[in-house]
């Protein structure tokens, strides 16, 4: 019951706050005295028939096993699943060695990589453009390597074209640092130039809302991506972005929803307050709607404009909506970027062998 307990409500003991503001009681679930157990208990062998790959195994050990697993930068809300292959799917992924494997030396430094250039680019634009209005990533870098690694994962597991959804926030980082829009044309908008030739017919909008196309290389592939332009009105682009994946996947006759896939990008506030947000979810596991399972990562600021979650949801997660479709939620920690590349590549895989929603709350 313990094991189990941890598996339910191990998300609550995870490090997720980078800020470390936020301030968690310990739950009564996950204390082993609620089981029975004293101090004598710790270190008596108990058999455990194989569970977190072993047989036998002292209360201490369960223990330590159980919170490296559950009690670190990741968080996994999955038990409310009903399908058992799902679940056991997550279970294995985050039970196994798998889930500890340390990073190569070659894949830390792309992590790097991708980290610093994330951060420069908004150093850059807050020292050359003070007060102008951007948006910054500042804070959430990690989407950067978060999103290639799902994109390169996906891509070997068959995509060929991803679209993207987005609000302001980390729009112009994405752009730079993912579809290669070159800086030159950023640094124009930013001067009240247009990123086009004059000749360029078109309607003209403010940087933050607008769209590209590019096919560059994830993974050792090429990948069609398509960020879609949005207003001012947030998740207003989560039903469009939804719809030009099935539409996609409709004219390249992919029945298997393999080839096509959607990204959608959300603040934490406007993923618990947009009806759009749930109105979106409801209409993916239809049959005339479903389109292979949507990436939906969360960039969790904590913060709603002014406004404290304490304040905005009554929920203990801007991501609990999701649950309404039994989507697995990983909860990551952002300062610690080889755990957002590690649930970043099992959102790939989970969404790649069920087809369904996922999300990734950074």
């Amino acid at each position: 019951m313990l094991i189990r307990a941890y598996r339910v409500r191990g998300h609550l003991k995870a490090n997720l706050d980078p800020l470390g503001i936020e301030d968690r009681e310990d739950h009564p679930e996950l204390d082993p005295s609620s089981y029975g157990f004293g101090p004598d208990d710790y270190n008596r062998p108990i058999f455990i028939n194989g569970v977190l790959g072993k047989e036998t195994a002292t209360l201490t050990e369960i223990l330590e096993i159980l919170e490296s697993t559950y009690g670190r930068s990741i968080g996994v809300e999955f038990m409310h699943i009903q399908d058992p292959a799902q679940k056991s799917w997550i279970q294995r992924k985050l039970e196994s060695y798998e889930s500890q494997e340390p990073f190569s030396s070659t894949e830390k430094k792309k992590i790097l990589s991708d980290l610093m250039q994330a951060e420069a680019f908004e150093k850059f634009l807050h020292v050359k453009y003070p007060g102008a209005k951007r948006f910054g990533l500042d804070g959430g870098e990690s989407l950067v390597p978060a999103l290639r690694t799902y994109l390169s994962v996906s891509s070997q597991l068959g995509v060929q074209e991803a679209m993207l959804g987005m609000a302001h926030r980390g729009r112009l980082n994405v752009l730079t640092n993912i579809l290669n829009k070159p800086y030159r044309a950023v640094f124009s908008e930013f001067q009240g130039k247009s990123a086009y030739p004059e000749e360029v017919q078109g309607s003209g909008d403010v940087k933050y809302h607008l769209g590209a196309s590019a096919d560059e290389v994830f993974g050792g592939k090429k990948v069609h991506l398509s960020l879609n332009a949005n207003p001012s009105h947030l998740e207003a682009v989560d039903p469009v972005v939804v719809g030009k994946v099935r539409a996609k996947q409709t004219i390249m006759g992919d029945t298997e929803r393999q080839k096509v896939m959607g990204i959608l990008m959300h603040g934490d506030a406007a993923f618990a307050g947009q009806g759009l947000v749930a109105e979106t979810l409801c209409l993916s596991e239809l049959k005339g709607y479903k389109s292979g399972g949507t990436l939906h990562l969360v960039v969790n600021n904590q913060i709603g404009f002014t406004t404290s979650p304490r304040f905005s949801r009554s929920s203990p997660y801007c991501s609990d909506v999701a649950k309404m479709i039994q989507a697995p939620v990983f909860h990551v920690n952002g300062d610690d970027p080889e755990a957002v590349e590690r649930v970043a590549r099992w959102a790939a895989e989970f969404r790649h062998t069920f087809n369904k929603d996922v999300v990734l709350d950074l």
